[in-house]
């Protein structure tokens, strides 16, 4: 801040009483604040006193001052703070004078809100700065006190207690005696006051009288306290009973300190520390001697003195629930170490004292209430949120103990437990489970006894609820499936076949149902983790199923009752597994189902039938049903086909009509037999449950093949279920009685389970309004919930599939009869919208007919459950109905205007859930009914407004509104935007809290779906929110007592942010441009962020998150940072999850800047929340963005970070280690110091916050692998670089390394998994890197016995599949990679490979290493993972060549299994039986359709790998992959020549099919994984083609044309990298083809040449080339290939194309031979690419102009080729004439370099015309001459002809005889030139190409020319010559050298033409040589034969 800016401005007066007088004085107040609290003292010092007497007359508000509303006081009291912390404080007193003077005006009084603003400046002030002025307490006590007992309004009095509570905080020592007790008495009096607020500020005052620490605590005050909280719950609201409940937790808690007993001496009293709060164990402590200190209460007595209100006969149902807040509140005061401690107390007191109090088991509702709460209790608060994990294994431990081993109470004077508390602890447990994930042994040993036996309790809660437990057992703990499955198998056969023998125990029939749901929920996780599992037990149970099904007929109806029963469940679990399993039965499915499901006759309906009868039949249908819910869940679309939706509809319509039949003849049967029902489902309840299924049924099966007169009935009977007088089921008379005498209050407040008939369904989800504590919101419903949901409603939910999620809670489906009800209205609402108009009509008129129904006015109850089933039925039908056949049909008037109608009334109701659903479906109905029906609903909606006086009506009409927007969209609505928002403004002014609440959260909507259309709007939108801020009507707690009481769970303030939020994101960018706008926004959100209410600071949390999308530089980013911290660190949760949010959105935003200003405290923070509270989302995707962004610049501290948390130990790894003890420590392990460490002392940490460490490690090494920067893997590099070696990746190998292997010895498996990964990273990453200290060697060489050692245990006994695959790659992966050259000291890891593949030869089961017998699924997994493994090394092999070696025993082994394992992809793709026949012995018999969707994704990633093996051994000719493709084991002895066979191998077909479709299905724009499946099947694809795998497959027409089809479309699409391959392809078919068809080459002539299938190769070739060469035709770029690629695109393609033309007959040869070089000829023409492709190409040029010379030519058509290509490369010479540019110079090159090519390569046999020649050798020269860049190109072009002249070539000497002269100017140019000290790096290459070109023709010449040729060379390189410089130039040195090199070879011509120079260039030559051969002579002693040498 900038020193001008911290001046404070004085309040401008003048500004006060002008129409923005508010709004100029909270923002002047805002704006002083934050300069007082940065002000220095001196800045302060003078203008103190003013601000305290303007802060003083704002509250005061004398004329024309504003009044000083809530935010205006609570800016006066923050400045005064701000002044007196930072400034004088002397004038303090004085300051609270003048409020108490203010407060103390009787004539005239002051104004209420001056008083309201005083007292809180009172209490704030003292509460900051009491002990200052402590002789102020007593009279702000006798104020306040006296304030609370006037009849002030209710915020006055509530203020009063809260100024109270504040003073108290800081200066109770000034309190006296007497005053101190009538501040309890006062206090305690308002605990019972009419007004809320009040009651909450007196929880306040009494937390402080009594705190914790004192002493002096009797039994009576807590007593009398609790009593007083207890009876105010009735009329409390939620935020009330917070209150209270703090206070009650509080007083109860204070029981367990311990106190001195007083003794004789007393000083002791004063010794009890205050910190005992925070200090979480509760122990003694250690000064005060054990006698004298103990708890007034032991902790059962704590907790009964909650259970004793809670059973009261009298206390009401808010009373109870409040008291589980009381119960939640307790325990978390009390804190973990209290809980952890006492958690077997805890459960005890809850069960003995609460679920098994009589007064709490009277009916089933009572029951489930019970349980619901002691669920929130159990599992939410201290399951989830309290226990840690060793806490978590200690609770199973104890739950297993005392409750589950006790069933059944085996020892005499033993009793069973109550199975009310069974079901309790088996939830519990079953909730434990799923978050401890892997259970630990002694876990288990606790609990898979007793789950087992459990499944056989007489109690059907029990059952369900253990065979709920043991399928959460199974499912965390995979390795147990396999024998409980069996075991429960073998009981269940046990059962049934003793249940129809006399001698059976008498609850048989339970026992079996018990063990048939166990088996359901333990078969329903087999899709979740098939690798666990052999399928052949699922076959057996549906075997055994049908059989119980066949036989069930010949029972005695109650035996075949339970038979059918368990049939069907089974069944019904196995549906699940999904088609593969259920395809085969499907037949036989469907015939029993319709045996069970027949039509009704006549005489269903006769009268005779029992009700025993009727109860069997129902029976038998229910539990079909539910077998056919399963399979149309499961197995839909596959095998839910036209024909079976057509018989299954049938069968669903003669369940539905012998239901109605029943229904009409239930009142013809015996009645008392009907109500005596034996405990469990009654035979209404059967029938409740099929028409439930029946619905359901129809919902999932959909309605195409329903046909229209079934749909009908459908509707008509559910509107009879829902919503008519006659779907009710209960006893009309007493509804009757309950209606008459007005005892019916609210249908939510039903207790008998069943609510008239209401649904269960929910139209909107949670409140999340609110923004509540969870826990809060689970309690609070219970007061408001009718009908309460329980796994043992309906069984069938045990073998649903499982959804995980953080609650870790069972499915909860509602009772019978509710469940039809829903089941009702959703088949409704998805059938309504598929109807006709006409129809629709009809149904809609039925429908409200129903519900208006003059019956339904003699019973209240039914009346209310029909309009709100009605109510969400509408709601849903118009959510369901978005098709545009369904809008019209829905839209039209006949349907809508009813419709309106009904649902106006429906807005006015006086319960919040139907307004919501009314609203909603008034928007709906709008956007679907036009323009018309939207003007009239709005006008419609004005009127109601205006005339209906009632809050509920106009909050209503309000909400429709809103929805109105929301559903027609902001333009459809825009013309009405104005008149909402007038309508919407007056009604937020209302003070009723219902009112303005629920219209301040329709003008959000509003705002938020007219979008930018609302910025008219925004100024005076922000100016009525502002308004309401400052009303003393919208607060809290003002208002009248009615209104005060009401807004608790009206939070308009919460509404008011959002509002503001809306307005943000209206505003967008444009809210930097308005300073007003922007600074009125923020200093609003900064007032409503410093609020208590943890709800507002949420929401103004995400206006802040919005505000920093738009205006970030406005924003305070560090303040912001600090106040997150703060908020994480809170026990406030809500606060908790809107940080962490914001958070996210800031480190996403820039985590450098957040590193700076949190730091690593901050992330270590975040660890540290995940461990503390798993529950708490967000928090990872913090941290792994965080490190996402930062690694890269200090990855040794984020692995500091990873390893603190690895370095701790898991509750479960201890408990293991604990039960193991054991000895063999691996002598590897032993080396890493890991494993034997004392467990006991070291920090214990959650095993998912392991897992997420390990995550991060993972993404930490790839991240930094991928970065690219290469000083984090290489020290050497980094040493040379300069850069500082501590913080690099490299450093930390050895850590990454330990803590793979911590992870890889844990106990669960995701972390050994999760180990591994890393391990691999680790191998993957630094395989190269070499050793820093010794160069030669490579870094992971010493780290070797470490890496083996991580690799071990996952071998171990306790291995799972997953952990085994990985391990084998794992290994794979290091001993390819490089670090271990020596096959011999691979030592283990190669052992443990090998072993895997010794395994894998074998058929039938796996077992690797220790581990136990795995079923085959796994082994197949296993097997695939193994062959992949070693396939990768063979393919490695290719550039490790010691790999060779390792691969190489095994080859003979390895072949076959990899092509049979392709075969069984490929028969999995095809979903063939026929190829199981042909098993060579890898595919298991018992291997079944079932493995198939399981072991697919495992093939799918492996068998790119294995064909690459495949292929690679095929392209080295290895014998045995021939043997193997032929399908035989062993290479045969005697060798047939295959060849030139005829017959394709037995494989063939398979792999060139795999191969096939691969390259058919694959897309241009594919990923690298595709590109490279694309090139390793071409690389098989060449080797398929050739004779001895394909015999002669391709001389048939169509399999030849379809691979033609497929390379054609190769060539369009695929990119260069891969048509290289394709290219190769194309010429091993073409070659393939040759051989088998000897005659093509001679006899060719006479039928057509271009047909022919070789010359459809030619064209693929052609076209590839002519792409890559000029383009695609439209200019685009051809692909994103690089030059390399290019290059070797089109060598490939030339070579191929040769090879194929090659076959054809001499003259076609030559054609072919000019359409490759016309293609050719395209690239030397190029002027449009940068890329020199001609350069590497001319090789191919080459190839394509060899021919032997011997060939004859008698068209001449090679001349006349040769003779064109060498003119067009002069013609695109000459074109560059008189061009400049890198473009022209890259085109004369390569034409010149190619024109001399085909002069060096031509046969001497072809003549060539001398112009051309001439001018060739013309062009050269010229270039040679100009210098410039071409002149090396011209050298170089030059000594080629030069060279190649010494052949004797005629047309060579001729070029020489041309080109001389031009070499010599050359070189007196260079000479010329040469006076700078260094010519440049060209100069000198050219005068060198020039030297080797003149020697080699000077030595090609005959003795007797050479004279003459040294008189032309030797005088221009005496040129060059200066020996008077010193040093002598490189050129001068280059020239002597070539002299002398000329001398030595031929000394006589030497001398002959040195005589004949001229003298004064002789002396230069010889002063020159002398010098050369005098510095060589000192330098080397045999300096003759060096020079001979030099020559050569």
């Amino acid at each position: 801040m900038a020193a001008g800016d911290t001046a404070i401005e004085l309040l401008d007066e003048s500004k006060v009483s002008g129409e923005n007088g508010e709004i100029y004085l909270f923002q002047w107040l805002s704006s002083t604040e934050r300069h007082a609290k940065r002000a220095s003292a001196e800045q302060l010092k003078t203008c103190q006193t003013d601000l305290e007497e303007s802060l003083i007359k704002i509250v005061s508000a004398p004329e024309p001052f504003p009044l000083p509303g809530r935010p205006i006081r609570r800016l006066v009291a923050s400045c005064l703070q701000a002044l007196y912390t930072r400034g004088e404080t002397k004038s303090l007193f004085d300051t609270i004078q003048a409020f108490l003077k203010i407060l103390a005006e009787a004539k005239p009084p002051a104004k209420e809100s001056s008083r309201i603003a005083a007292i809180y400046c009172i209490g704030e002030l003292m509460g900051t700065f009491g002990s200052q002025v402590m002789s102020q307490m007593a009279e702000v006590a006798t104020v306040t006190i006296k304030l609370y007992r006037s009849s002030s309004p209710v915020i006055l009095r509530a203020y009063a207690l809260h100024a109270l509570a504040k003073a108290l905080n800081t200066a109770k020592r000034a309190v006296t005696d007497s005053v101190a007790k009538d501040i309890i008495k006062h206090s305690k009096n308002a605990l019972g006051d009419k007004a809320l607020p009040v009651q909450r500020a007196a929880c306040e005052v009494l937390i402080l009288m009594f705190p914790s620490g004192d002493g002096t605590r009797s039994i009576a005050d807590v007593e009398s306290i609790l009593n007083l909280c207890v009876k105010s719950l009735e009329g409390a609201d939620q935020l009330t009973r917070k209150s209270l409940a703090k206070l009650a937790a509080h007083m109860l808690a204070s029981t367990q300190i311990e106190r001195v007993v007083p003794v004789a001496d007393t000083a002791k009293k004063g010794k009890k520390t205050q910190n005992q709060e925070e200090d979480e164990d509760i122990a003694p402590t250690p000064h005060i001697t054990t006698e004298e200190a103990k708890p007034i209460m032991t902790p059962t007595e704590m907790l009964l003195q909650l259970s004793t209100h809670f059973n009261k006969p009298q206390s009401s149902r808010r009373t109870r629930v409040g008291i589980f807040d009381f119960y939640s509140a307790l325990l978390w005061h009390l804190g973990t170490g209290f809980v952890e401690s006492n958690y077997a107390l805890i459960v005890s007191h809850l069960m003995t004292e609460i679920v098994t109090n009589p007064r709490n088991t009277g009916s089933r509702y009572e029951v489930l209430f019970v349980r619901s709460l002691i669920e929130v209790v159990l599992r939410d608060l201290i399951g989830v949120r309290m226990l840690g994990e060793q806490a978590q294994i200690s609770a199973i431990q104890e739950l297993s103990s005392t409750y589950l081993k006790r069933w059944p109470a085996l020892m005499p004077g033993q009793s069973a437990p109550n199975p009310l508390c069974l079901v309790i602890a088996l939830r519990e447990v079953s909730g434990l489970l799923q978050q401890l994930g892997n259970a630990p042994s002694p876990v288990q040993d606790a609990l898979s006894d007793p789950l087992l036996n459990l499944l056989s309790h007489p109690s059907h809660s029990v059952r369900i609820s253990a065979a709920w437990a043991l399928r959460c057992f199974c499912y965390s703990t995979p390795l147990r499936l396999p024998k409980v499955l069996l075991s429960v198998v073998e009981k269940l056969q046990r059962d049934v076949s003793s249940l129809t023998t006399p001698a059976a125990p008498s609850d048989i029939h339970l026992r079996a149902l018990g063990h048939s749901y166990g088996l359901a929920a333990l078969l329903a996780v087999i899709p979740d983790r098939p690798l666990y599992v052999s399928y052949d037990i699922s076959a057996k149970v549906f075997d055994m199923a049908v059989q119980i099904l066949k036989r069930a007929g010949e029972h005695d109806v109650k035996v075949a009752r339970i038979e059918i029963e368990i049939a069907w469940t089974c069944i019904a679990s196995l549906m699940a597994l999904g088609p593969n399993f259920v395809r085969p039965h499907l037949p036989q499915l469907l015939v029993l189902w319709r045996n069970a499901l027949p039509k009704p006759t006549t005489k269903d309906g006769a009268a005779g039938r029992s009700v025993a009868e009727w109860e069997f039949l129902l029976h038998v249908r229910e539990s079909t049903v539910g077998a056919i819910h399963c399979f149309l869940k499961y197995n839909s679309p596959t095998l839910v086909t036209a024909d079976v939706t057509r018989r299954i509809s049938s069968m669903l319509s003669n369940g539905l009509a012998f239901a109605n039949t029943y229904i009409t003849s239930r009142p013809n049967l015996n009645q008392e037999e009907l109500l005596a029902e034996s405990k469990g489902l009654g035979i209404d309840g059967r029938e409740a449950l099929l028409r439930s299924r029946i619905f359901q049924c129809f919902s999932l099966v959909g309605f195409a093949g329903v046909t229209e007169s079934v749909q009908s009935s459908l509707l008509q009977s559910v509107i009879t279920l829902f919503a008519s007088p006659d779907g009710y089921t209960g006893s009309s008379v007493q509804a009757a009685i309950a209606s008459s005498s007005g005892s019916f209050t609210s249908i939510w407040q039903s207790v008998d389970g069943y609510a008239y008939g209401l649904t269960n369904l929910q139209v909107e989800d949670s409140p999340e309004w609110m923004n509540r504590d969870s826990i809060e919101s689970s309690i609070d419903e219970m007061c408001q919930k009718p009908i309460i949901t329980a796994l043992e409603h309906d069984p069938l939910y045990l073998c649903q599939a499982l959804i995980v999620d953080n609650s870790c809670r069972a499915p909860e489906p509602p009772p019978a009869a509710t469940a039809a009800v829903d089941a009702a209205i959703m088949l409704f609402a998805q059938l309504l919208p598929l109807q006709d108009v006409a129809q629709t009509t009809r149904l809609v008129t039925q429908l409200l007919n129903s519900v208006g129904s003059p019956k339904l006015e003699k019973n209240t109850g039914r009346k209310a459950a029909a309009l709100v089933n009605t109510t969400f039925a509408i709601v849903f039908a118009l959510r369901q109905g978005t098709s545009a056949s369904a809008r019209q049909v829905l839209g039209n008037a006949q349907v809508a205007t009813p419709l309106a109608t009904f649902l106006k009334d429906v807005l006015v109701d006086g319960d919040a859930s139907m307004r919501k659903a009314g609203s909603e479906a008034i928007g709906r109905l709008a956007s679907v009914a036009g323009t018309n029906f939207l003007t009239s609903q709005v006008k419609t909606l004005v009127d109601q407004v205006v005339n209906n006086r009632d809050p509920h009506g106009r909050a209503g009409c309000a909400l429709a509104f809103g929805a109105i927007h929301a559903h027609v969209g902001g333009l459809a609505a825009g013309p009405l935007l104005k008149t909402t928002v007038h309508v919407l403004m007056s009604l937020i002014n209302d003070p009723h809290p219902v009112v303005h609440f629920w219209a301040l959260s329709a003008l959000a909507r509003v705002i938020d779906a007219a979008s930018l259309a609302y910025a008219p709007f925004v100024s005076s939108t922000l100016g009525l929110l502002f308004k309401v801020y400052m009303m003393e009507s919208h607060e809290p707690d003002g208002g009248s007592l009615n209104h005060a009481n009401m807004s608790g769970d009206l939070p308009a303030y919460q509404v008011v942010c959002q509002n503001i939020d809306a307005v943000i994101t209206v505003l967008g960018p444009d809210i930097q441009e308005s300073t007003r706008t922007r600074t009125l926004v923020l200093d609003l959100v900064h007032q409503f962020i410093d609020e208590e209410d943890d709800g507002i600071c949420v929401e103004a949390i995400k206006c802040i998150q919005h505000f920093l999308m738009f205006a970030p530089d406005h924003v305070n980013v560090p303040e912001l940072v600090t106040r997150f911290r703060g908020y994480l660190a809170s026990s406030r949760r809500a606060l908790k999850l809107a940080s962490i949010n914001a958070l996210y959105q800031l480190v996403q935003r820039d985590a450098l800047s957040m590193s700076k200003l949190g730091g690593d405290r901050l992330v270590e923070e975040l660890f540290a929340m995940l461990d503390d509270d798993s529950s708490v989302d967000g928090v990872r995707n913090v941290i792994a963005s965080w490190l996402q962004q930062t690694v890269i610049y200090n990855p040794s501290a984020w692995i500091d970070l990873c390893q603190r948390i690895m370095s701790r130990t898991t509750a479960s790894q201890q408990a293991a280690d604990a039960a193991a003890k054991r000895g063999d420590v691996d002598d590897e392990g032993q080396s890493l110091s890991v494993g034997t460490t004392a467990a006991s002392s070291r920090q214990t940490s959650r095993w998912r916050t392991q897992l997420f460490a390990l995550q991060c490690l993972h993404n930490i090494c790839t991240v930094v692998g991928r970065s690219g920067r290469r000083e984090h893997l290489d020290i050497a590099f980094a040493r040379s670089q300069g850069i500082p070696t501590s913080g690099l990746l490299v450093t930390r190998v050895p850590d990454l390394i330990k803590i793979a292997f911590t992870a890889s010895a844990a106990h669960v498996t995701e972390i050994r998994l999760e180990g591994l990964r890393v391990l691999t990273d680790v191998i993957e990453i630094f395989a190269k890197v070499p050793d820093p200290d010794y160069e030669e060697n490579l870094l992971l060489e010493q780290h070797q016995a470490p890496i083996t050692a991580a690799l071990t245990p996952a071998f171990s006994s306790d291995s799972t599949p997953e952990i085994l695959a990985s391990a084998i790659g794992t290994c794979a992966i290091f001993v390819g990679s490089g670090v271990v050259k020596d096959v011999g000291r691979m030592g283990r890891i190669l052992k443990l490979l090998t072993s895997a593949l010794e395994q894998s030869k074998g058929s039938g089961m796996l077992s690797l290493g220790d581990a136990a017998e795995l079923s085959p699924n796994a082994s197949v997994m296993l097997r695939i993972a193994t062959l992949s493994a070693w396939a990768e090394l063979e393919v490695a092999s290719a550039q490790q060549v010691y790999l060779v070696e390792v691969v190489k025993p095994y080859r003979a082994t390895l072949a076959p299994l990899w092509v049979s394992s392709l075969r069984d992809y490929a028969s999995i793709r095809v979903d063939a039986e026929s190829l199981d026949e042909t098993a060579a012995g890898a595919l298991d018999s018992s291997y079944s359709s079932l493995g198939r969707e399981v072991l697919l994704p495992y093939y799918v990633k492996a068998w790119p790998v294995i064909l690459h093996a495949v292929a690679i051994a095929m392209q080295k000719d290895d014998p045995s992959i021939l043997a193997a493709m032929d399908g035989q084991e062993t290479i045969p002895a005697v060798k047939a020549s295959t060849d030139n066979r005829d017959e394709p191998t037995v494989f063939f077909y398979v792999v060139f099919g795999l191969v096939y479709e691969a390259l058919a299905t694959s897309t241009p724009d594919a990923d690298q994984d595709a590109q490279r499946t694309s090139i390793i099947s071409l690389q098989a694809l060449k080797c398929l083609v050739k004779r001895k795998y394909c015999g002669k497959v391709f001389n048939d027409p169509p399999i030849f044309e379809e691979l033609l089809n497929l390379f054609y479309r190769m060539s369009l699409t695929e990119p260069s990298g891969v048509q290289i391959h394709l290219v190769e392809a194309i010429a091993s078919l073409a070659d393939s083809i040759k051989s088998g068809d000897l005659t093509n080459g001679q006899s060719s002539h006479t039928e057509n040449v271009l047909s022919s299938p070789l010359a459809h190769c030619l064209r693929i070739c052609a076209y590839i080339l002519r792409r890559v060469i000029s383009g695609p035709q439209n200019g685009a770029v051809h692909d994103a290939a690089s030059p390399a690629d290019k290059v070797k695109l089109i060598i490939a393609a030339f070579d191929a194309f040769s090879a194929v033309a090659a076959s054809f007959g001499p003259s076609k040869r030559e054609d072919f031979r000019a359409i490759a070089i016309t293609l050719y000829c395209d690239l030397l023409k190029d002027e449009v690419s940068e890329l020199d492709l001609v350069g590497p190409t001319l090789q191919a040029l080459k190839t394509l102009l060899d021919r032997p010379a011997n060939l004859p030519d008698p068209d001449h058509k090679f001349g006349r080729i040769v003779h064109g290509l060498l003119s067009a490369c002069l013609l695109n010479v000459d074109a560059m004439s008189g061009r400049q540019g890198p473009m022209c110079n890259k085109k004369i090159k390569s034409n010149l370099l190619a024109s001399v090519l085909i002069l060096t390569i031509l046969p001497t046999t072809v003549a060539v015309g001398r112009p051309v020649i001439e001018h060739c050798c013309f062009v050269i020269s010229q270039k040679l001459v100009e210098g410039g860049e071409l002149s090396l190109t011209a050298a170089h072009c030059a000594k080629t002809l030069l060279m190649a002249s010494t052949t004797g070539n005629p047309i060579l000497k001729q070029c020489t005889r041309l080109l001389l002269p031009g070499l010599i100017e050359c070189l007196a140019k260079a000479a010329a030139s040469s006076d700078d000290a260094t010519p440049s790096e060209q100069v000198l290459a050219t005068v060198s190409e020039i030297n080797k070109a003149l020697s080699a023709l000077f030595l090609s010449l005959p003795e007797d020319i050479r004279p003459r040729a040294l008189g032309v060379i030797i005088p221009v390189l005496i040129l060059f010559l200066d020996p008077a410089r010193q040093p002598p130039s490189p050129l001068h040195t280059q020239s002597v050298t070539q002299l002398l090199s000329l001398a030595a070879a031929s000394p006589a011509a030497f001398k002959d033409a040195t005589g004949k120079l001229e003298p004064s260039a002789r002396e230069t030559l010889e002063t020159s040589v002398r010098q050369a051969l005098g510095n060589r002579a000192a330098t080397a002693e045999p300096a003759k034969p060096q020079i001979s040498l030099r020559s050569f």
